[in-house]
């Protein structure tokens, strides 16, 4: 999760193992994307999904 303005680079700095986060899970593969008015909705849903009640929508919704 998280926020950028290129899709396309992120993913590909993901998969390169530049995020340290996911470079022990490659490769990474885009199952979902949303896009926000601005920045402050995308910050705002992103920490929804890493709250308690949030983390289960995520894992019910997004999760494969």
């Amino acid at each position: 999760m998280g926020f950028t303005t290129n899709i396309k680079n992120r993913l590909a700095a993901h998969n390169k193992g530049e995020v340290s986060f996911t470079k022990d899970k490659l490769p990474i593969k885009l199952v979902h994307l949303s896009y926000f008015e601005n920045k402050k909705k995308a910050y705002d849903f992103e920490r929804y999904l890493k709250s308690g009640s949030g983390i289960a929508f995520r894992n019910k919704r997004f999760v494969i």
